[in-house]
């Protein structure tokens, strides 16, 4: 399996400050080669950012706030979104939504910022990288609202039902699968969840070091993710799909090339 993306990887996070080259080459020697840093702040935007720039081949970031951040929002942080955006390495605007499953910020202030965030994606011409966890709904409702945005708009680390897949679907959204489907338990929903999305409207990710797969053979020593477990993801999303892996794979890298415009 070659050619795989990552569309989401949180490479700046403190458990990879030791290794992060190290993480990169390792998932390039089973097939993953470019991969997408998630932004969820003003600070760590700019950090992805920074660090993406030096590996233009291989490395993308995002700039965006987070739903749990939204509260440390004001008048100043969409102007300093957009700056981020300018660079080159920058492909979306997020990981922007709502998260009503641990309120971290008031849902008003949630919705608020979501929408502010969903205006630099207008103005910038680029995709949206969506969050969305027990926020259905209002989630949708924001996005209806956005014609121009919406088939540009990817709702990353899906963990939704198979309607809630039906209706992103028809309103044009592709959907990121991540390692939650590994999960035997928790992971129930999404299983039958990928049987209504068309493969040409897919992209998988790891929310490395996030989410760690669950349904090894053996157990990695590590119990942290990372990008080299993609493939792997892949084949358990290409399983439940009923889905050859390696087509799978053509499909979807080339739905997240062109997404992201990589």
């Amino acid at each position: 399996m070659d050619n795989l993306i990552d569309i989401g990887l949180n490479l700046m996070h403190s458990s990879f400050k030791k290794d992060r080259v190290e993480i990169i080459e390792e998932a390039k020697k089973v097939g993953v080669n470019k991969f997408i840093i998630t932004g969820t702040n003003v600070h760590s935007s700019q950090m992805a950012a920074e660090y993406a720039s030096k590996y233009p081949e291989t490395l993308f970031s995002t700039s965006g706030v987070h739903p749990h951040d939204a509260k440390t929002c004001n008048g100043h942080t969409m102007f300093e979104l957009e700056k981020i955006s300018k660079k080159d390495c920058v492909v979306a605007i997020g990981e922007c939504g709502l998260d009503y499953n641990r309120n971290f910020s008031p849902q008003d202030l949630q919705r608020k910022w979501f929408e502010a965030q969903i205006e630099v994606a207008e103005r910038t011409n680029l995709p949206l990288f969506l969050h969305e966890r027990e926020a259905h709904k209002d989630l949708y409702d924001i996005l209806k609202r956005h014609d121009s945005i919406i088939e540009k708009s990817v709702v990353h680390c899906f963990t939704g039902t198979k309607q809630e897949a039906q209706n992103y679907i028809d309103l044009g959204c592709y959907i990121g699968v991540t390692g939650w489907i590994c999960d035997m338990k928790r992971g129930r929903d999404l299983q039958e969840a990928v049987s209504v999305i068309p493969p040409e409207k897919l992209m998988i990710e790891t929310d490395a070091p996030f989410l760690i797969p669950k349904n090894f053979d053996q157990k990695p020593k590590k119990n942290r993710n990372e990008p080299k477990y993609l493939p792997h993801i892949l084949e358990t999303i290409a399983l439940c799909m009923g889905m050859d892996a390696e087509e799978l794979a053509v499909q979807v890298s080339k739905n997240t090339k062109e997404f992201f415009k990589i």
